[in-house]
């Protein structure tokens, strides 16, 4: 299975940089990794609701060109839903044996995701009500898919 996270920006914090090297290289024993990451568009203070939109389009068309056809797609969004961590393993096992060769999480930027890519979206997945730094959600997701792996190969890790 190949697991792609597409991304908006750039890590620039060693500290995250460090832990999601470390949760690639665990995963690699899993999956096929890759991390794309999209440019990310400079927000002015106190942008309108129309610039910010505007903002989450440009973003939302850099996410869509990376995402390839057959691709099964899951979008990092609020109002989505929230399964334990058995129950996203459960997700990805079922995918796989449903022959699906690649999932592809997106995490948006600092403003969301656009309208089209959450339309695009197979399923949204929620990791909390609360909102978390775009770079330590990278580092979260990273985590919980490693963890997934491991429950779904039987091994001890998700206690």
């Amino acid at each position: 299975m190949k697991i792609t996270l597409v991304t908006v920006g750039k890590i620039k914090e060693k500290f995250y940089t460090d832990a999601i090297a470390e949760y690639s290289k665990r995963l690699s024993r899993y999956c096929k990794l890759e991390i794309i990451q999209v440019a990310d568009e400079k927000t002015p203070d106190h942008a309108s609701e129309t610039v910010e939109r505007q903002i989450k389009e440009k973003e939302g068309e850099r996410i869509l060109l990376s995402i390839k056809e057959g691709a099964y797609v899951i979008a990092l969004a609020i109002d989505g839903d929230t399964p334990d961590s058995v129950k996203l393993s459960e997700k990805i096992a079922a995918l796989g044996v449903g022959g699906v060769s690649q999932i592809v999480f997106i995490i948006g930027g600092s403003l969301g995701l656009a309208e089209a890519v959450l339309k695009r979206a197979d399923y949204k997945l929620s990791f909390s009500n609360m909102t978390f730094p775009h770079q330590l959600m990278r580092v979260i997701l990273l985590e919980q898919i490693y963890r997934s792996y491991r429950i779904i190969n039987g091994e001890p890790y998700h206690k």
